[in-house]
């Protein structure tokens, strides 16, 4: 066993008392131990399990030290990160702290992160309660990154609760992100001359972009630099996906050859900070292809029906049969389908 006594800052850590925990402690003390809070190091091995020689006789590792080990072997006596649930903080992280420190004579680690729980109807997910959600299964119907985004979007050491209807929102979300970077670069490819920001005076909507990016860009890793606050974080990208949008919406920036310039700096800045979060790492084209495919397995769908659909339309166009080329998109939308002209033809999304 090891003795708490014998560690002068035994409970700091986890901002516990010793002796206010010893006193709370069961009667029934193990008679092995000087204290109620000491604990095993090596654990005499019963019949059938796994057993190692020691100058103690055959046994195996005790809990706490298995995972000191294995940190030491590894990153060293001493490293800079060490992440676990809150659950883990006391005796888990506490007795880790004390026998490495103990052996060593040197801190263990700098900085502690204890993340939330993730929680289904207000009960912590776990195997016990049988109400694990299966990542592969979560797959089937939603983009790795929209999960992702939907875990970035509460502060790590917050509990989450996932629902549907919050992975709806991420993935709605995500569409966003990935539109706006789909849009920049049809602009880029359909741009005549491109000259560097502020050549022509810029005003309005480019204008506002050209000088919120650099702020932006610097409240994000402020938001990131104080504790990882992606929830932060994520609500300036957000901010510069909405005025992103608006600049591609604004058909008056066509014209002046500065905006697609300012509209580049705009998405080097959020793809360099979604990079930091593992986000947008698709090409926006491949991201809507596989989002597609998506829609279509759950709805049970052939691309080929689609295709059939967006085919009839444009025979109907071509003919001028408005009647029915309307009575066609709202064939789509009956199956969840937005069919959109645009100048490469009709393309479809889900609704």
């Amino acid at each position: 066993y090891f003795s708490v006594e014998k560690f002068g800052p035994y409970g700091r850590p986890s901002g516990r008392d010793p002796e206010e925990m010893k006193a709370g402690a069961r009667v029934d003390v193990d008679e092995r131990k000087k204290n109620p809070l000491d604990f095993a190091l090596w654990k005499a091995s019963k019949p059938g399990e796994p057993a190692w020689d020691s100058p103690w006789g055959k046994g195996r590792p005790g809990w706490h030290i298995e995972c000191s080990a294995m940190s030491q072997r590894y990153l060293g006596e001493s490293f800079d990160i060490h992440g676990g649930g809150k659950d883990l903080i006391f005796p888990h992280h506490e007795n880790e702290i004390a026998q490495s420190e103990a052996a060593t004579g040197r801190p263990f680690v700098r900085y502690w992160v204890h993340n939330g729980f993730v929680n289904i109807n207000q009960e912590k997910m776990s195997k016990s309660l049988g109400n694990i959600l299966p990542i592969r299964d979560l797959l089937q119907d939603y983009p790795a990154e929209a999960l992702r985004l939907f875990l970035l979007s509460s502060h790590y050491r917050s509990p989450v609760d996932f629902s549907t209807r919050h992975m709806v929102e991420a993935s709605a979300g995500l569409d966003r992100f990935y539109s706006a970077l789909g849009g920049i670069e049809e602009w880029l490819a359909g741009a005549k001359a491109v000259s560097p920001p502020g050549a022509s005076g810029l005003k309005g909507t480019a204008g506002e972009l050209l000088e919120k990016i650099p702020a932006i860009r610097e409240s994000f890793v402020e938001a990131m630099e104080d504790d990882f606050n992606t929830a932060l974080a994520l609500g300036h990208l957000h901010e510069l996906c909405r005025m992103l949008n608006r600049a591609l919406a604004d058909r008056g920036l066509r014209k002046d050859p500065s905006a697609a310039a300012v509209l580049a700096r705009g998405r080097d800045c959020l793809l360099a900070c979604g990079r930091i979060l593992g986000l947008f790492q698709m090409k926006p084209e491949e991201y809507f292809s596989e989002q597609r495919r998506r829609f279509l397995r759950a709805r049970g769908l052939e691309e080929s029906r689609v295709q059939d659909l967006i085919a009839r339309r444009d025979a109907a166009r071509r003919e001028k049969n408005w009647a029915q080329a309307d009575q066609i998109r709202k064939e789509a939308a009956s199956l969840g389908i937005a069919l959109e002209d645009g100048p490469k033809g009709t393309s479809w999304r889900p609704a």
